[in-house]
C-alpha cells in the first residue's frame, strides 16, 4: 500500500487528478432554509477529511490539507482493502466510546508516538462517515455534477463494497424539512447541527457554498475566576464553572464576549472578589484549545457571580468553543448552577 504523507504534497496531484484537497465549506445561518431544492444532513462531531484512493495509493487529508493517515492506520488499511480501485470522498472521521462519539478520543490520536497511535487504533477504532463523492470509482471527476448525481454515485459505491458500518458508512440525508428540524432539535451530542446543500449544486472546493445551522443552548454558570487581557490590567475573559453532584465547582469553559466599555467597571468588580477558592474541582490549566492566546495565569474568585451564556457543543464536560455572554443573573444562586441543567 502506497501512502502519501508529505505535508505539502497534494495527494490529488500525486494521483494525476486536477482537484484540490480543500473541502467545500458552510456558512452559519440561524435557521434551516425552506423550500424545494435543499438536502439536509446531520453535522457530525468529528474531523472533516478527504479520503483518496487511487489504485494501491491511499491518503487521508484534514480540512487544512495536512495528512491524517499516520494517526488513523486502521482507516488507511480499510480504504486500501476496499474492492474499488479509485475514488475521492468527502466525509468525517469519528470515534465512538461507550456508545457516543468522542471528540477527546479523536484528539488523543494526534500523538507523536506511533506505538501509542497503534494501541489507540485497536482500542478505539475510527469510523469514516461519507457524505459526498468527488471522484467516481472509474476515476472520473464529478465535482461539476449536481449533488443528486454525486449522492447517487456515493450510494452506488456503498452498494458495491459492503463495508462494515462500524468502520465506513454513509451519512443519512433528507429533503424533508420537518425531519431536518427534528435532527436539529436533537443535536448537541453525536451531531453538531444540520448542514444544508443545494440539490442541483456542484461541489465548490474551498468555498462556503453550504449552510450550517447549529442548535444553540444556554446555561447559567458560576464565574470562578478570570484572566486579564494580554499586556493589560483589564479583564479579558471570565472562567466559567458548574457544580458536580458532590458539590465541587468544575471549570467548564470561558467567555471573552465582553464589551470594551464594560471592562473597567467589571475588572474592579471582579478584583473585589479575589481571594476565593476559585474552582474546587477541575481547575483551568495552561493554554489549550479553549485558551490558545491567553496566559495560563488566572485569578480565582469567590463563587458569587452568575452569568447566562450561550453555547453550542459540550465535549468531556466542557464547552467545546468559547461561549457568548448573554446576561448577568443576580437572581440566581451559584449553587443552582450544576451539570444537571445541561443534561449531564
Amino acid at each position: 500500500m502506497a501512502v502519501s504523507n508529505a505535508p505539502n504534497q497534494s495527494p490529488a496531484a500525486s494521483y494525476g487528478l486536477s482537484i484540490g484537497t480543500e473541502p467545500m465549506e458552510a456558512k452559519l445561518a440561524n435557521a434551516l432554509p425552506s423550500g424545494e431544492g435543499w438536502q439536509y444532513e446531520p453535522k457530525w462531531d468529528g474531523f472533516r477529511c478527504i479520503a483518496f484512493r487511487n489504485g494501491s495509493s491511499v491518503d487521508l487529508r484534514a480540512k487544512s490539507g495536512k495528512p491524517l493517515g499516520r494517526y488513523f492506520p486502521e482507516m488507511m488499511a480499510l480504504l486500501a482493502d476496499l474492492p474499488a480501485p479509485d475514488f475521492v470522498i468527502d466525509g468525517e472521521l469519528v470515534i465512538e466510546v461507550a456508545g457516543k462519539l468522542s471528540f477527546d478520543a479523536l484528539q488523543m490520536r494526534l500523538h507523536p508516538a506511533e506505538s501509542r497511535i497503534r494501541k489507540l487504533s485497536r482500542e478505539t477504532p475510527g469510523r469514516l462517515i461519507a457524505f459526498d463523492m468527488l471522484v467516481d470509482t472509474d476515476g472520473t471527476q464529478i465535482l461539476d455534477k449536481d449533488l443528486a448525481y454525486r449522492r447517487e454515485r456515493l450510494e452506488a459505491l456503498f452498494d458495491r463494497i459492503h463495508a462494515d458500518p462500524k468502520q465506513f458508512t454513509i451519512s443519512p440525508a433528507t429533503r424533508d424539512l420537518r425531519e431536518a428540524e427534528t435532527w436539529l432539535s436533537g443535536s448537541g451530542g453525536d451531531t453538531d447541527g444540520v448542514v444544508c446543500k443545494l440539490i442541483d449544486g456542484a461541489y465548490r472546493s474551498g468555498e462556503r457554498a453550504m449552510i450550517k445551522v447549529k442548535r444553540l443552548r444556554t446555561a447559567d454558570c458560576v464565574v470562578g475566576g478570570f484572566r486579564y487581557e494580554r499586556d493589560s490590567r483589564l479583564v479579558g475573559s471570565l472562567l466559567l464553572g458548574l457544580y458536580t453532584d458532590d458539590g465541587q465547582l468544575d471549570h467548564v469553559g470561558f467567555t471573552s464576549a465582553i464589551a470594551d466599555t464594560e471592562k473597567p467597571d467589571l475588572t474592579a468588580r471582579l478584583e473585589a472578589l479575589r481571594g476565593g477558592p476559585g474552582f474546587s474541582g477541575k481547575a483551568p490549566g495552561g493554554p489549550s484549545r479553549w485558551t490558545t492566546d491567553r496566559s495560563s495565569d488566572w485569578e480565582p474568585l469567590r463563587p458569587e457571580l452568575v452569568v447566562e451564556v450561550k453555547f453550542d457543543q459540550i465535549t468531556g464536560r466542557r464547552f467545546r468553543h468559547g461561549t457568548k455572554l448573554l446576561r448577568w443573573r443576580p437572581d440566581k444562586k451559584p449553587s443552582q448552577c450544576d451539570f444537571r441543567q445541561i443534561g449531564l
